[in-house]
């Protein structure tokens, strides 16, 4: 149970920072300190824009995959470049994770 207190100074711009950083983790402001301090992973919460954006970068590598795929049999250099592509925003999706 928590029942100690701990308070510390900031200016007005820190605080604001450390609430809006707060917010887009979806944690109070107190948890957020808090696991600051003691070193935890603080992973943010994806907006709505930025799932659309991450659901699009999925479609659009799973189209060049079968792109790529199809032009195998008849222009190879075309079907690598295509794949290397798909390779790439696989790669940019990857870091969309962490």
């Amino acid at each position: 149970m928590k029942r100690d207190y701990i308070k510390f100074r900031c200016s007005i711009y820190e605080k604001k920072v450390l609430r809006k950083r707060a917010q887009r983790a979806g944690i109070s402001l107190s948890e957020y300190c808090r696991s600051s301090a003691l070193d935890n992973n603080i992973i943010e919460r994806l907006t709505s824009e930025q799932l659309a954006h991450y659901a699009m970068l999925v479609k659009y590598k799973n189209n060049f995959t079968r792109i790529g795929n199809m032009f195998k049999k008849r222009n190879s250099k075309l079907a690598e470049e295509v794949l290397q592509l798909a390779e790439e925003i696989r790669k940019h999706l990857y870091n969309f994770k962490k």
